[in-house]
């Protein structure tokens, strides 16, 4: 099959002037080149295309592609992950991952746990600001755990995240709603164990992939922010959780709301434990990352056991199973 790549590259975007903080969920060269290599090697011939404007050229161009494996990002607004997905569409052409309609819940993490929350998946307790005055207002017990409600990668998370205190609470809502200009998420924090969890396939087909624990040993206040995941070696610790009931839990957790967020052919889900030891879920990853030597999904694939092609076949394999069913009953 002629398999067509859209993505965002990083260097495009420095090159432009957009600075390093405001690119780190986009893409780099190996990534692509990674992606190129696993689908040359299940037999199909992969063609870049690139951004959201790349393919749009492509498209009134008259270009085609047998299925588009998308991984773009896009750099501006809520609906920015479902620009991609939206125009292929329009055009009526296949494409791995989730739809646009899903991709903008999951991007504002306060709507995704809305949404969970009415689904029944247990979720820390958690508000929305629009102001940093109405900080004020929270009926959240202290400590509080504060992020911007639309980015990713770790992206305005760090040592002040977890706040514990009123004049703390005003002091990091005010900074994030100035520098990143959206919405913050102001949820109960969990203070147990962390989870990663993969999953590959679609609706009651979707499986586990694998559940890795991520560990900052010897600081029980560290968190997952972005410049601990740019620079995980020798400070990250990954692991497999082993088979009993608190995985179970963990991959209970995670399936429900995948499948019920609608979520397909891939990604990761994270969950953290609260003080009773129970799975609560943080929020869902359709488009995780999938440099094949840093990115989590790869790297939990890796210890169970696979490897990257199978990964990669097993999404195109699940993009393909649901649009040739779907066109089976639309005939």
């Amino acid at each position: 099959m002629r398999i067509g790549l859209t993505y965002d590259m990083r260097e495009e975007y420095l090159a432009l002037g957009y600075t390093e903080e405001e690119v780190v969920e986009l893409d780099k060269p190996e990534t692509i080149e990674g992606l190129e290599a696993a689908l040359a090697a299940l037999g199909h011939q992969p063609v870049r295309i690139g951004n959201h404007r790349a393919l749009a050229a492509a498209l009134l161009a008259g270009e085609r592609w047998d299925l588009v494996f998308n991984i773009a990002e896009g750099m501006h607004g809520l609906g920015r992950e479902s620009l991609v997905p939206a125009m292929l569409d329009a055009w009526k052409i296949p494409y791995t991952f989730s739809d646009p309609m899903v991709l903008a819940i999951s991007l504002h993490k306060g709507m995704c746990k809305r949404v969970v929350q009415q689904l029944g998946v247990p979720t820390a307790p958690f508000a929305v600001l629009d102001r940093s005055e109405d900080a004020a207002g929270l009926a959240l017990p202290f400590p509080l755990f504060l992020k911007p409600v639309a980015e990713g990668t770790g992206k305005g998370i760090d040592d002040r995240s977890v706040v514990r205190d009123p004049e703390a609470l005003a002091a990091v809502s005010a900074d994030l709603l100035a520098r990143f200009e959206q919405q913050v998420l102001v949820e109960t924090f969990l203070p147990g164990r962390e989870f990663t969890v993969g999953i590959v396939g679609t609706g009651a087909k979707a499986r586990i992939a694998g559940v890795m624990e991520v560990h900052i040993p010897g600081d029980e206040d560290a968190v997952y922010s972005m410049e601990t995941k740019e620079n995980y070696v020798g400070v990250v610790h990954y692991g497999l959780l082993e088979a009993g009931p608190l995985r179970e839990d963990v991959e209970g957790v995670a399936l429900a709301a995948w499948r019920g967020l609608g979520c397909r052919d891939g990604g990761r889900v994270d969950v953290r434990l609260d003080a009773a030891g129970r799975a609560n879920f943080i929020e869902v990853n359709p488009l995780a990352g999938l440099n094949h030597v840093h990115s989590d999904l790869p790297i939990m694939t890796y210890m169970a056991g696979g490897d990257f092609t199978d990964l990669i076949g097993a999404i195109v394999a699940s993009a393909l199973e649901r649009t040739d069913a779907r066109r089976s009953s639309s005939r």
